[in-house]
């Protein structure tokens, strides 16, 4: 992970955040937000929403939880190296996301910002094979572990 990622995520240490976990596991790549999501599951203090391909479905729960940041991780095609790393702010996805799912990032973001102020985050892992049936491949397959333990060393779980 980049120093720059990692300096980005450090900076919400300590504050109350809600990681939403986006993709579909039966399609290789794409599943890396949701296979996050799966895997830091009593690794963490930070709440979690494993979005899975209908995130739209999470708007009013998230509303609910106002968090004071909202990390969306998602399989994003930016065309980087396969398993790349990188945040990006909700206004900048409009121009490079590529996105699997009925519901645009950016709308699903501009309808919580509506109801509630909350920071937000997308945590893009860029994908290589998104076809039904394939896993992840292996670069994608590290930077999923190497999200969950960052994210895990910043938002420790509770004692």
């Amino acid at each position: 992970m980049p120093d720059t990622t990692y300096q980005q995520l450090n900076k919400l240490r300590g504050s109350k955040t809600l990681i939403v976990g986006i993709g579909n596991t039966l399609k290789g790549d794409d599943g890396a937000g949701s296979l996050v999501c799966r895997r830091l599951e009593g690794k963490t203090c930070a709440e979690l929403i494993d979005a899975a391909t209908v995130p739209e479905n999470y708007i009013q729960p998230i509303i609910k939880k106002a968090p004071q940041n909202l990390l969306v991780i998602d399989a994003i095609d930016f065309g980087a190296s396969a398993g790349t790393i990188s945040i990006f702010q909700p206004e900048q996805l409009n121009s490079i996301v590529i996105s699997t799912h009925t519901l645009s990032p950016r709308l699903f973001v501009d309808m919580i910002k509506e109801e509630i102020e909350v920071d937000v985050y997308f945590v893009g892992i860029q994908p290589t094979q998104t076809q039904l049936g394939q896993p992840a491949c292996p670069q994608v397959k590290e930077a999923v572990q190497q999200l969950i333990n960052t994210l895990a060393e910043i938002f420790p779980p509770e004692k």
